[in-house]
């Protein structure tokens, strides 16, 4: 099958479309979740940790102290920005829940597959292994 042909099929197949729209899909609720997560959950989780921003969390790597990120990027520091890293876990971890949830709704929707429980059929015996059996049984009877 040449490369060309191939191609075609794999391009005629419903998967590639699938991706694309997923693909698609996902790009619309990356901007859902990070403004779920700026505008609501990290406020309301603000409220917990004294009004602490995380994206403001940060240290230098040359031991000097900037009151703020942008003061030390400004200064050509190089930081570790450690609360950035903390938005992008709790970016995932919501992204990976609502995930679960979707797929598991989705499961609900598939149609069940029907198991076929395969029942193993005793073989049945030829016509030469019969008279083989018959011609054992006689010889054990001479003996």
């Amino acid at each position: 099958m040449g490369f060309v042909s191939e191609f075609k099929e794999f391009i005629s197949k419903g998967n590639v479309l699938d991706l694309a729209v997923g693909v698609i899909i996902g790009g619309a609720f990356g901007k859902i979740v990070t403004s779920l997560t700026d505008d609501i959950i990290m406020p309301v989780l603000s409220l917990f940790t004294s009004g602490i921003d995380f994206k403001e969390k940060f240290f230098a790597l040359n031991g000097q102290h900037y009151e703020t990120l942008k003061a030390a990027q400004d200064a050509k520091a190089a930081v570790v920005s450690y609360g950035n890293f903390i938005n992008a876990v709790i970016y995932f971890l919501i992204i990976a829940f609502v995930i679960f949830w979707v797929v598991k709704m989705a499961n609900r929707f598939k149609k069940p597959v029907q198991v076929v429980e395969v029942v193993p059929v005793a073989p049945v015996a030829t016509k030469e292994e019969i008279l083989l059996t018959e011609i054992r049984d006689a010889l054990r009877t001479r003996s």
